[in-house]
């Protein structure tokens, strides 16, 4: 457990001590050598510990690393189970005055791995990599803070807001007819069922918590839509629109000059249109002059665990590794 002072008093409640998972190669108590690190930010309403779980049919990130290794596909890595999980089910890894500041929080978890395990304490061996939601926060980690993180690396995540976004926002307006979503943000373990329409306000009201926070409101943050009309709120529209990595790269692609590596890829068929999002991405980056590695695969938004075959391959030829 790490007691996190970032987290302390957040305005949601949430826990400042969680659970930091890490991975540590084998051989790791024998030796006193220092090992390269990986900080790895789970989606939408998963944790570290998520990476861990038992799921049908598929290796979990332990099991992965440990065959990859075994393989010699790759080199001996520390990897760092970050845990961004907030009442509303997500913090997109930023920080807000409605959640907290999970965007330091990372970077908190990186002095605190530093200083309790044998890692490289430079960039050249540190990175991100995450999915979804997850993916956004390595992209924004990078773009607010460079000079950490020497390889990032985005697995589908969210950019292109109208396209990721935009599709949800009649679902949420549909769902709050049926449903209180004052109720679910204040206690949403009590609400049953837990079935779409609850996810589709759950969602709004995370993003909004993230992208729109407005401190004296009764929720604390402003909703982009109007929930009597469904009307787009434009002004609140628009500072979503302000996070959206489409928009923040072209002013700060030097951001990602020095890198070692940038990596992103995306499903053909995902079914939250983040292809698009990725496909603009990596025309911006192109347009920047950008070095970066940008694949395509057959698959969806979910059930993608074997892209970190891919991934963590090209992090281990990448990264620096103690001589």
């Amino acid at each position: 457990m790490v007691q996190s002072r970032t987290l302390t008093g957040n305005p949601l409640g949430d826990p400042s001590e969680r659970a930091l998972f890490a991975y540590l190669p084998p051989g790791y108590d024998e030796t006193r050598q220092r090992y390269p690190a990986v900080y790895f930010l789970p989606g939408f309403t998963r944790t570290g510990a998520s990476y861990l779980n038992f799921e049908a049919w598929e290796e979990n990130l332990q099991q992965r690393m440990d065959r990859l290794l075994a393989q010699g596909a790759v080199r001996p890595m520390v990897l760092v189970l970050i845990d961004g999980f907030t009442r509303l089910g997500g913090s997109q890894y930023l920080n807000s005055p409605a959640t907290g500041l999970y965007q330091d929080y990372v970077f908190e978890l990186v002095e605190h791995c530093d200083a309790a395990l044998r890692t490289i304490p430079r960039p050249s061996a540190r990175a991100v990599i995450g999915k979804s939601s997850g993916g956004f926060g390595a992209l924004r980690a990078a773009m607010d803070r460079p000079g950490t993180f020497g390889l990032v690396l985005d697995h589908s995540g969210d950019k292109y807001f109208e396209m990721c976004y935009g599709p949800s926002l009649p679902r949420f307006l549909h769902a709050c007819r049926h449903h209180d979503p004052y109720a679910l943000f204040l206690d949403p373990w009590r609400a049953r069922p837990h079935d779409q329409a609850f996810y589709d306000i759950m969602e709004i009201l995370a993003y909004s918590a993230c992208y729109s926070p407005s401190p004296r409101t009764r929720f604390g943050f402003d909703l982009p839509l109007d929930l009597d009309t469904g009307e787009i709120r434009t002004e609140v529209w628009d500072r979503w629109i302000e996070h959206d990595p489409i928009r923040r790269v072209t002013g700060r692609a030097d951001a990602f000059r020095d890198l070692q590596l940038l990596f992103l890829d995306c499903g053909t068929k995902d079914e939250f249109n983040m292809l698009v999002g990725s496909r603009l991405f990596h025309r911006r980056l192109e347009e920047a002059g950008i070095a970066h590695v940008y694949e395509e695969f057959d698959g969806g938004h979910s059930r993608t665990h074997h892209r970190y075959d891919v991934s963590l391959a090209a992090i281990s030829r990448a990264i620096e590794h103690e001589a």
